[in-house]
């Protein structure tokens, strides 16, 4: 006990290299604990980014770009689906419900995506959270109402009544708009975290309508030009889909029904797991994941050369200060347990520090965190593997403080007592 108040009085003697080598430590372990939480909550929240769905049905192609473009609005179809393939499916005794998704417009660089009501109904996320409207309502009859995801709504200011222009293409700067047919926005929906934030919803009637006069792409001049009022008195039944998710009565059927869509001889169509593609996908990202996780550990490790570093170089000023301990009946062995001692006080209170700096940050943070990005951060006790890295830093100062005391060990009593200067 006398040699830990002895190494507590000496750091104290020199506090501000201790405090310097301490916050050094405490800043390491808390960039170190903060990417573990983010790591580990980013990989909860993108396993959450649809629920409750048990196919997702597209044209053959790759079950990760199916995934990406139909849950996460990222890149285009290979092909389109023919809307009564569709139908024959949705009708399937297996199936309890089906969303319809049809992708290709955008609004100032978000994605449109066209539905129908049961998107509002079925679509989960999170755990079997069902979507939520924060004002106003979902789209119904007329075909140019749009309900906006939160981000949206957040970042182009947007209220209900407001009229917005659908662009041609997913770009975000398009040449080509359906100025002749603006939408009213009738709904905004709570946020969620997840990409239904960046996305405006509208009805597949809606997406027919504003193509209902586009011929090979392109949209009819003068006389061949649909105004909305007559569009709207026209059949909006499409006649393609991007993609569709279904819900089934019974999990049982799952893997049948997924191998009846894979052979389905109307067209080539893929079904997907969203579960299975969701962890194929955080595979193809686990590089990054890891590498970031490992430039962390070598800032800890920094972090630990630098209190190695202070303590060494403490030690040629300290010379004269152990061959006094020595003379006063202080064994070698003393003088190397007190350099342990110190480098552990320091690495033990750089830890505390971290912590306590981990939760100020999330504190302070939490509800940004998961506002913007759909991150929940819990202020809750380390996990066993946190307390696992938090004892394998400590472990790590001891065995850089059996250095310097090693040193310290080998100094002879005369050498002590004869500093050259």
């Amino acid at each position: 006990m006398y040699l830990f108040r002895l190494a507590m009085a000496s750091l104290a003697n020199r506090r501000f290299t201790a405090f310097l080598t301490a916050f050094a430590i405490a800043l390491s372990v808390c960039l170190l604990l903060a990417v573990e939480r983010v790591r580990t909550e980013a990989r909860a929240s993108f396993a959450s980014t649809i629920s409750g769905t048990d196919l997702i049905v597209g044209a053959r192609s790759g079950s990760v770009n199916l995934l990406l473009y139909s849950v996460f609005r990222i890149g285009n179809a290979t092909n389109n689906i023919r809307w009564d393939s569709f139908e024959h499916f949705a009708s399937n005794p297996k199936v309890k419900w089906a969303i319809p998704i049809s992708l290709g417009d955008s609004h100032r660089g978000y994605r449109v995506m066209g539905t129908t009501e049961a998107y509002f109904q079925h679509y989960q996320y999170g755990h079997q959270q069902n979507l939520q409207l924060a004002v106003g309502r979902a789209f119904a009859s007329d075909p140019f109402e749009v309900v906006l995801g939160a981000e949206v709504a957040e970042a182009l200011h947007y209220k209900l009544g407001d009229q917005l222009v659908l662009a041609h293409g997913v770009a975000a700067i398009s040449l080509v708009k359906h100025d002749d047919k603006p939408f009213t926005v009738v709904g905004i929906l709570k946020r969620t975290g997840t990409p239904v934030d960046r996305t405006l919803h509208i009805s597949l009637g809606g997406m027919e309508a504003i193509h209902i006069d586009w011929h090979n792409g392109v949209p009819a001049r003068g006389e061949g030009r649909i105004s909305a009022d007559q569009a709207r008195n026209m059949d909006l039944t499409p006649q393609a889909i991007t993609a569709f998710m279904l819900g089934l009565n019974s999990k049982i059927s799952t893997f049948a029904l997924q191998r009846e869509i894979n052979e389905f001889r109307g067209e080539p169509m893929l079904a997907i797991l969203p579960g299975v593609a969701l962890q194929e996908l955080w595979s193809l990202m686990g590089t990054a994941e890891k590498a970031l996780f490992v430039v962390s550990l070598f800032v800890v490790l920094t972090g630990l050369i630098g209190m190695l570093t202070a303590i060494l170089t403490s030690l040629n000023e300290r010379r004269r200060e152990m061959a006094i301990l020595r003379s006063v009946g202080a064994r070698p062995w003393h003088i190397a347990t007190l350099l342990v001692l110190e480098a552990f006080a320091l690495a033990l209170a750089g830890v505390l520090a971290g912590l306590g700096l981990l939760y100020l940050g999330i504190a302070l943070a939490q509800g940004y965190v998961q506002s913007n990005y759909g991150l929940y951060l819990p202020l809750s006790w380390p996990t066993q593997y946190e307390w696992t890295l938090l004892g394998a830093i400590l472990i790590a100062a001891l065995l850089m403080g059996c250095v310097p005391a090693w040193r310290a060990y080998r100094q002879s009593l005369a050498d002590g007592l004869s500093i050259r200067l």
